[in-house]
C-alpha cells in the first residue's frame, strides 16, 4: 500500500531535528526505516510529519572514550557487526548485531533506531540491558543520559518524550570477557521466540563476574540478576551452569501467543541461558 500523505524533512543537525519535533508534535523520527516504513505502508501509522534524520551525520560512529564505547544513534548494523573496537571491547554486541534478520536490514537498520523502537522480541535492547549501557538523549532542554534499565518502559514504549532524540548510547568496556547471544526463532531470520545474552568474566576456572539479558520473556527487555548472582564464584562447568540457568525465568513474564505459550518461553529461557553462558565461557 501507499503510505498516507505527509510533510517530511530532512534535518542536518540534532538541534534542528530536535526544534522540528517540539514545532511538530505528530511527527515520527526515521532512522534505518526498516521498522517505521512497513508500518506507513500498511497504515497502521498515519503521522503528520516525518523527521528524518538520516543526513544527521555526527550520529554515525563508533569511538573510544576511554571507559567506555561510544556508538552513534544512526550507525548501521552491519558497521556495527564488523567493527574492531566492538569485537574487542563488547564482543556480545558483535555477536547479536550478527544475527539482525539479514544482511540488507543490517545494511539500512540502524543501532539507535532499534534500541529506540523497542520490541521487546528485538535483539539488541536485551544486549544494552546486560551491559549497563547508558543512552543519551537531546531534547528542548540540551541532553540528559539515561541507564538501560529505565530507559526501557513497556512495549514499543522508552523513557523518550515526542521531542526528543536519541543521540548515542554509551557502553562500558567488557575486555577479556567471553561473549555469546542464543536465541530461538521458528524460521530463519525471524523474531526470536526467546533470546539469552550472556557475557561472563573467568577467573582461572571460574565465574568471576556475569551479565546475562533475556529478549521476549516480558514487555520489556529483562536482566536476569538471579541468574547471574548464582553464578558467580562457580565453576565453569555444565553442572554448575545448569543450576543457575534454572533460574532464568524468575521475575519474568513472557507473554503466550501463537509462537508458545508462557510456560515454554520459561523453557527456552533455562535451555537458552545455560547455552548461553557455558558458550561464553567456553565450555560449552
Amino acid at each position: 500500500m501507499i503510505p498516507a500523505a505527509f510533510e517530511y524533512f530532512a534535518p542536518t543537525s540534532v538541534d534542528e531535528a530536535v526544534a522540528l519535533l517540539r514545532d511538530h508534535t505528530d511527527a515520527k523520527v526515521l532512522a534505518g526505516g526498516q521498522s517505521l516504513l512497513p508500518v506507513l505502508r500498511l497504515r497502521l501509522a498515519a503521522p503528520e510529519s516525518i523527521v528524518d534524520i538520516g543526513k544527521i551525520d555526527e550520529l554515525r560512529g563508533i569511538r573510544d572514550d576511554g571507559d567506555a564505547l561510544v556508538v552513534g544513534a544512526m550507525t548501521p548494523h552491519s558497521t556495527v557487526q564488523t567493527d574492531p573496537l566492538i569485537a574487542e571491547h563488547t564482543r556480545l554486541i558483535s555477536l547479536a548485531a550478527a544475527s539482525i534478520a539479514d544482511p540488507q536490514v543490517r545494511h539500512r537498520g540502524t543501532f539507535g533506531g532499534s534500541l529506540a523502537h523497542a520490541d521487546p522480541a528485538g535483539d539488541l535492547p536485551a544486549v544494552s540491558v546486560a551491559l549497563d549501557a547508558s543512552f543519551v538523549i537531546a531534547g528542548p532542554g540540551g541532553r540528559r543520559t539515561v541507564g538501560a534499565s529505565d530507559f526501557f518502559q513497556g512495549v514499543f514504549s522508552t523513557a523518550l518524550g515526542d521531542d526528543e532524540l536519541l543521540v548515542e548510547v554509551r557502553v562500558p568496556k567488557y575486555t577479556g570477557w567471553g561473549a555469546h547471544y542464543e536465541k530461538f526463532s521458528r524460521v530463519a531470520q525471524g523474531w526470536p521466540i526467546v533470546a539469552v545474552a550472556a557475557a561472563v568474566r573467568l577467573d582461572g576456572d571460574s565465574i568471576a563476574e556475569a551479565r546475562v539479558g533475556l529478549s521476549n520473556m516480558g514487555s520489556t527487555p529483562i536482566r536476569a540478576i538471579a541468574v547471574e548472582d548464582a553464578l558467580i564464584g562457580r565453576p565453569a562447568t555444565a553442572e554448575a551452569v545448569r543450576a543457575a540457568a534454572a533460574r532464568a525465568a524468575d521475575g519474568t513474564s513472557p507473554v503466550t501467543d501463537l509462537n508458545g505459550d508462557s510456560e515454554y518461553r520459561r523453557h527456552l529461557a533455562s535451555v537458552l541461558t545455560r547455552r548461553a553462558v557455558l558458550a561464553a565461557a567456553g565450555t560449552g
